[in-house]
């Protein structure tokens, strides 16, 4: 992934780093549980992905609403801890992109998103309809901005991304494959792997005299 990773990572810890000294200097008793109620429920709310054109999928991405709630950077706390469960109990987000995604959800999603709310807020109208409106459009920024984001990051690491039914174009031309099931991700991994899997390729309907032949390829 060339330098993208550890570039993501220094500058996601060094936020979080920030954040952890902010928390300590300043947030109190009361904020405490918010913080920790506010965390619970973005991590369940992650856990439900919804169909997206293309056969991909999508989550609630929570980071505006946990810097509304909590402040820029008690919010991009908030994801960081959602972002390292996710990673290290349910092997959601992987360990090697977990500086990415803190930098894509909790820093560009969330301490960039609610420092632009904060901007509606000085214009829009001071009543609760100019309120909603600028979380409406700041929801929108952020989730916006956090997927412009991730297109470059995938650019500046060369990751091309191809998507395609023909499992000998993906035999010749990649090396991790990911296999959508009625717009959910059955399997992730190298290719060999996934296509070893008889379960997988039985339950997705996949050709195994055709993947025989693309694993006797791959092996030779």
């Amino acid at each position: 992934m060339r330098a993208v990773g550890p570039a993501t990572f220094i500058v996601s810890a060094t936020a979080v780093g920030i954040a952890v000294s902010r928390a300590k200097k300043h947030m109190d008793e009361k904020e405490a549980p918010l913080l920790g109620v506010t965390a619970a429920f973005v991590f369940a709310a992650q856990m439900l992905n919804f169909p997206v054109a293309g056969g991909t999928s999508g989550h609630f991405l929570g980071a505006l609403l946990a810097g509304v709630l909590l402040g820029p950077f008690n919010g991009c706390l908030v994801l960081t801890l959602v972002l390292i469960i996710q990673a290290l109990v349910f092997a959601d987000g992987g360990i090697t992109a977990l500086g990415s995604n803190i930098f894509l959800m909790g820093v560009v999603g969330g301490i960039g998103a609610t420092y632009f709310f904060y901007g509606l807020k000085c214009l829009f109208p001071k009543t609760k309809r100019g309120f909603i409106a600028a979380v409406v459009v700041a929801s929108w920024v952020s989730v916006a901005c956090a997927s412009v984001a991730c297109a470059l990051l995938l650019a500046l690491s060369g990751t091309v991304l191809t998507v395609t039914q023909d499992m000998f174009f993906a035999a010749q031309t990649c090396s991790c494959i990911i296999v959508l099931y009625k717009g959910r991700i059955e399997r992730d991994g190298h290719i060999e792997q996934v296509f070893s899997d008889d379960k997988l390729l039985e339950k997705c309907n996949l050709d195994f005299k055709r993947n025989y032949s693309v694993l006797e390829k791959l092996r030779g």
